[in-house]
């Protein structure tokens, strides 16, 4: 019988040379960046956060429900006729209105809150997944064919660079009729704040993804594939797209936060949704006139888009760190 030597010194038995192989464990790269990720401790209570604040904006109902009280629902009577304040100071904080309420509407502001956040998150989150689709297939097929394919590509990305993207929402949200498209109200601004985010943000990932591919495509596993017939289809979907999963995601957990900074800003400047439905940009533009009377109109929204935004970059640099094979951690 053969002793195999541990690390630490002790021997234990084996009966062959097999049970040395099966003591030695072989590690994924998702294993290996799970390990490191679950080490950085920052990283993990942005996800936490992230992760609570999914499940605030998807159960915005029911926790809205706890205190009793729904985002449009007007409360007039908690609002002082002659100085139109609430009653009480601190935004009418109360036990019903955990938040307080709004002026002058007196709507819950712990409501409008959570279904900001649905907002918020819905509209970064599906234009990030759009930015991420096409700047995945047009990153990939120009790093893989290179040549003319790469350069028409690449130029075209500098284009949506250099776009004023700002000034272009502001323009054609402007100008947008009430109905079009079988949309109207809400979901028709919604609808388009996704694709001019998600349409314009993708040469951002596109160029990470061509990089990446460019590495990736004279590696030995491709030129395998190659070699026994795969064609270029197939190669992209099965070879490079598995090992372009981790870029992809971490860019993601910080292109997230750039939108909702984004559709913020949007609905700050009265072009993004609408009121009633309620959104942080917004709130934060109502609070314009009462901050210096009663602060908490305009500290709430604001602190939910700082907690949330870091957060999700919080997250990001730890995946990116996870995912690094050069880290050190």
């Amino acid at each position: 019988m053969t002793m195999i030597r541990e690390s630490d010194g002790t021997f234990i038995p084996g009966s062959d040379a097999a049970s040395a192989v099966a003591l030695i464990e072989g590690r994924s790269l998702r294993r290996i960046a799970w390990n490191r990720l679950k080490k950085d401790r920052v990283a993990m209570a942005g996800g936490v956060v992230v992760v609570l604040l999914i499940l605030a904006a998807a159960l915005a109902g029911p926790l809205s429900a706890l205190s009793g009280n729904d985002p449009d629902s007007l409360h007039n009577r908690l609002i002082d006729p002659n100085f139109q304040i609430p009653y009480g100071g601190m935004g009418g904080i109360s036990g019903q209105h955990w938040l307080g309420v709004d002026l002058p509407n007196g709507r819950d502001v712990f409501s409008r809150i959570l279904y900001g956040a649905r907002v918020s998150l819905g509209i970064a989150g599906v234009s990030t997944v759009v930015a991420i689709l096409i700047g995945t297939l047009l990153g990939t097929v120009a790093g893989y064919f290179g040549g003319w394919v790469d350069a028409v590509i690449s130029r075209t990305m500098d284009v949506f660079l250099a776009f004023p993207l700002l000034l272009f929402s502001i323009a054609i949200i402007g100008v947008l009729p009430d109905d079009a498209f079988g949309l109207s109200g809400t979901g028709l601004r919604f609808g388009v704040l996704v694709v001019v985010i998600g349409f314009f943000s993708w040469p951002y990932i596109g160029r990470i993804v061509r990089g990446q591919t460019i590495a990736l495509r004279e590696r030995e596993f491709v030129a395998a594939a190659r070699s026994m017939g795969a064609g270029p289809g197939r190669i992209i979907l099965r070879e490079l797209l598995p090992n372009l999963l981790a870029p992809i995601l971490v860019y993601a957990t910080l292109l997230i936060p750039a939108n909702i900074l984004f559709e913020a800003g949007l609905s700050f400047l009265g072009v993004g949704v609408k009121d009633p439905t309620p959104s942080w940009g917004a709130m934060i533009n109502s609070a314009i006139g009462t901050f210096q009377i009663d602060p908490e109109y305009l500290i709430v929204p604001g602190a939910a888009i700082f907690v949330t935004v870091l957060a999700f970059n919080l997250l990001g640099d730890g995946l990116r760190d996870a995912f690094d094979p050069k880290g050190s951690r």
